[in-house]
């Protein structure tokens, strides 16, 4: 099959395509997969520049997020049969082939069954940032109905996501973006008060559409000054998750005297660290957003599609920082 290897640690031009052998189940709780879309996330270029978790084994398969079809089942597999149209992200981060490649061997509890009517582009581009927004405001933000909540870069893969999830649970949300454009998307997504962060100042203007109490709870997709920025933004004994590693130059002052609750977020962790648990967990948690998503409730906004020949050149454009929504790669197998 087709592939595109990471053949060494540095700039998109160390990914090639390259013919591999096809992966085999070698184990009954799996699944073969002729993958049809495979999402690409900045995850995937910090990976490429900076080292995969298991560096020592190169070269390697990127890219977490897949839609394709159920090609062959292991004996243990219940939920799934052959011709089935699926989701999922698993892979990608060195120990397992990812999946910028025609075919994939993924656990049966990582996999749900894909939007019928998303197609395999919407589906490829929906996994990473569904399961890092859900796991964000759900299990670390402690989201709840008519809570007031700060998304930062809500135009953005994970923001856009995180928007419609706020939403959905009955939140309202204000959003940072950075253009008139992005004003008008985010309001689509349902989006109460956007704040244009370079011409406004998201504290005070958040603080004045909560009434001068901050938001219940802030995510933070950004990093950097950002996060601790938004500290004032938070309601004392409020919540602020972020994706980010906060820096060591962090002053936690205000943090501490408003009494807030941090929280890191990183979804890859039990695809890292071989959580059984975790891993169905985030199985389920692409089983309600597909619920959502056959209710019209998720939207995935997808910014371009590239062959995967060209996985180097959505690296470049990933690295840009400006791309509203999802890039992906679309897989043609022979």
């Amino acid at each position: 099959m087709k592939a595109v290897m990471m053949t060494a640690v540095g700039g998109p031009e160390v990914l090639e395509v390259r013919k591999v052998p096809l992966p085999t189940i070698d184990r009954g709780n799996q699944l073969l997969v002729r993958l049809k879309a495979a999402g690409i996330n900045p995850v995937d270029t910090k990976l490429r520049s900076r080292g995969t978790y298991y560096p020592d084994r190169l070269p390697t398969i990127l890219g977490c997020d897949g839609a394709g079809v159920v090609e062959e089942v292991g004996p243990q597999v219940r939920r799934f049969r052959p011709g089935d149209e699926v989701f999922f992200c698993f892979g990608g981060i060195g120990n397992q082939p990812g999946t910028y490649a025609e075919y994939t061997v993924i656990e049966e509890d990582c996999v749900a069954q894909k939007p019928t009517h998303w197609s395999f582009v919407e589906a490829a581009a929906a996994p990473l940032v569904c399961i890092t927004a859900w796991e964000s405001l759900h299990d670390r933000g402690r989201i709840a109905p008519n809570s007031t909540v700060l998304i930062h870069a809500g135009a953005g893969g994970v923001g856009h996501v995180a928007i419609q999830l706020a939403v959905a649970a009955g939140a309202r949300v204000a959003t940072t973006v950075g253009n008139s454009e992005k004003v008008a998307f985010v309001q689509k997504l349902g989006a109460e008060r956007p704040l244009l962060y370079r011409e406004q100042d998201f504290v005070t203007e958040t603080l004045a559409w909560t009434g001068g109490e901050g938001v219940d709870l802030a995510f933070d997709t950004v990093g950097g000054r950002t996060f601790a920025a938004t500290f004032p933004a938070v309601r004392v004994y409020g919540d602020l998750v972020t994706i980010l590693q906060p820096s060591a130059e962090v002053d936690w002052g205000v943090a501490r005297s408003r009494n807030l609750r941090i929280s890191l977020e990183l979804m890859l962790t039990p695809m890292h660290l071989n959580l059984a648990a975790a891993l169905r967990h985030q199985g389920k948690i692409l089983e309600h957003c597909a619920t959502l998503a056959q209710t019209n409730k998720l939207h995935i906004h997808v910014a371009e599609t590239l062959p995967l020949a060209q996985a180097a050149l959505a690296h470049q454009r990933i690295q840009l920082g400006s791309t509203s929504g999802k890039i992906v790669l679309m897989l043609e197998s022979d």
